[in-house]
């Protein structure tokens, strides 16, 4: 695993702390967290989807919580032979059943939108939310005349 210094970004730039985390994770080769499945998209300039291949799950065994730049899904399945009534003895059992939790890091203001499983694919919609308050304003750039006429304070 290769480790980066980031000590010359946090010379200049206050604030900056969690992307030494950032940078772990993104390095680390974890394989739980290749099951299930999954495609991210950038549908638009502040709308993305995440899509999940949850085959054999039913929308009430999986879980979705978002926090603070942080989605967290997971899915429980109870035993297969519970479900049927008969049980049964597989030949070859390629369809996994087994639990999961991914975690998703999300950016400022990214939130999540809708989310609907469809045809065993769990798709969850996140929309960036910019408030008006930290989007970029135009500043009226003033002159020597306007700013005589301006009520002067007293």
């Amino acid at each position: 695993m290769r480790h980066y210094d980031l000590s010359p970004l946090f010379r200049s730039n206050v604030g900056y702390e969690r992307l030494n985390s950032l940078f772990d994770a993104a390095f680390h080769n974890n394989d739980a967290e290749k099951y299930p499945p999954y495609n991210i998209e950038k549908r638009g300039e502040d709308h993305y989807r995440i899509t999940m291949a949850v085959a054999g799950f039913e929308a009430d065994q999986l879980d979705i919580t978002y926090q603070t730049n942080q989605l967290i899904i997971q899915g429980t399945q109870a035993d297969s032979e519970e479900k049927n009534a008969s049980p049964s003895e597989y030949l070859h059992r390629g369809i996994a059943s087994r639990a999961f939790q991914h975690k998703f890091g999300l950016a400022d203001h990214i939130k999540v939108a809708d989310a609907r499983l469809e045809n065993g694919l769990l798709h969850i919609d996140l929309v960036r939310e910019v408030p008006e308050a930290l989007k970029p304003q135009k500043v009226a750039i003033g002159t020597k005349a306007s700013q005589s006429l301006a009520p002067k304070a007293a």
